[in-house]
């Protein structure tokens, strides 16, 4: 076993080691294999890359090799905004011409300025990203309420066609580019009504507008990016999820779900009721931009909780945020890396080291392995491609905790302080 890597409020990313003596929790790795998993990453938005800009190449080189440089986290997925995010400089779509169902004034002008750079720099040191991309709002002028905030789709034929045709010119558009997206989620967040871009979705006509509008569409343009049904906000399985997957035409137009915030409270049970769908956590909850140590043990249980049912990729919010973290409407929110103003430097929030215990070890293409012990609740185990066999645990307590780690003939005892994450690895 190589030396474990261990994170605690006052000590970020030490080398611990193995000790003697007796254990007080123990957990036992087996060879029974959950879900492939596919990688983890973070969210691309405005606010973020417009700050980026501001270091020198340097200092902005230094940023995006911690967070996508083998040496760092080693992110291999990325969330991208169609049009306007809460996290952008000013809310805006592709087309905001009234009434342009042909959206022959659709244009992605705006990406260009920090969207797209921040991406492409990205893209240099991991140019087999996997990127997925979801809206908060469609244009306007295709809502009941013609704002970028509140509202719904209008529910009539020619808008529906039309915002199906939305999704095909973003991709074109990108691809012109030399991006290639891979997924579209239908709606960032269906079930919130928002100050910031959003739009409601009644969950019969996000299960109308898969299945007649959108899936039709991408077939006749015989596009294959994939479709799936996301980023899911409610916690009912019931009142929601079920009621689009229950739908056999809609199922079969879908590659997978995806989850975040209350939709925690819904994945366990899509993932037994539909096992062979695929499911991902979509975006992690953001705190209030004190990033404290406390905010980043509960990150860690998320992970915790979102790899344990069923999640082949975990994805953070903004990786990068100047100090503050303040949205364009107000809210302070929490980064990986903070930009310090007028000065050329950067700091690494706990948030960064929780999610590099994750990323940096289990790699794209791991399996999920079962464990069980008192320490099972609180860690996630993975086999990578080369045979090793990972293990990140959190000791959630106000004491020390001395925990047996097994796998087959192999054990190791590690002492674990209050409150902390860990990582171990077993060689192959």
């Amino acid at each position: 076993m190589i030396k474990p890597i261990i994170t605690t409020k006052d000590a970020f990313w030490q080398e611990g080691s193995p000790v003697e003596g007796p254990a007080d929790t123990q957990l036992l790795i087996s060879d029974e294999t959950q879900q492939s998993f596919r990688g983890f990453g973070g969210c691309f938005n405005e606010i973020g890359g417009a700050v980026l800009q501001k270091l020198s190449t340097e200092k902005k080189q230094e940023v995006l090799s911690l967070l996508f440089g083998e040496e760092g986290c080693g992110f291999t997925m990325g969330r991208l905004p169609i049009g306007a995010s809460d996290y952008a400089l000013s809310w805006y779509s592709y087309d905001e011409t009234d009434g342009d169902y042909e959206l022959k004034d659709f244009s992605i002008a705006r990406d260009r300025m920090y969207l797209l750079p921040y991406l492409k720099d990205a893209l240099a040191l991991c140019p087999d990203m996997h990127l997925f991309a979801s809206p908060w709002s469609p244009p306007t002028w295709m809502k009941t309420k013609k704002a970028c905030n509140f509202g719904r789709l209008c529910d009539d034929e020619k808008t529906r066609k039309a915002y199906a045709k939305y999704f095909l010119k973003y991709l074109a558009a990108y691809r012109k580019e030399g991006v290639r997206i891979e997924q579209i989620h239908v709606q960032n967040e269906p079930v919130a009504d928002q100050k910031f871009p959003s739009c409601v979705w009644e969950p019969s006509l996000m299960r109308d507008f898969i299945k007649e509008d959108l899936a039709p569409a991408f077939r006749a343009a015989g596009d294959d990016t994939e479709l799936w049904f996301g980023t899911i906000n409610e916690g009912s399985f019931d009142r929601y999820v079920n009621i689009v997957l229950a739908d056999n035409q809609t199922r079969a137009c879908l590659k997978g779900a995806g989850f975040q915030w209350a939709g925690k409270y819904a994945i366990a049970r899509t993932h037994q009721a539909y096992p062979e769908l695929r499911l991902m956590q979509t975006e992690n909850e953001c705190g209030d931009g004190e990033n404290t140590f406390e905010y980043a043990e509960y990150v860690a249980s998320l992970l915790f909780h979102y790899l344990r049912n069923g999640a082949e990729a975990y994805v953070y919010w903004n990786m990068v945020l100047p100090e503050g973290g303040e949205s364009t409407w107000g809210w302070k929110q929490n980064a990986m890396i903070t930009i310090l103003p007028d000065s050329d430097t950067y700091r690494l929030n706990p948030e960064f080291y929780i999610m590099r215990h994750f990323s940096a070890f289990i790699k794209p293409g791991a399996v999920i392995l079962k464990a069980e012990g008192g320490l099972s609740p609180n860690s996630i185990c993975a086999k990578n491609p080369d045979g090793t066999v990972v293990v990140v645990a959190a000791n959630t307590l106000d004491v020390v905790r001395k925990a047996d780690i097994a796998y087959g003939e192999k054990h190791v005892t590690l002492e674990m302080p209050p409150h902390s994450v860990l990582t171990a690895q077993f060689e192959a």
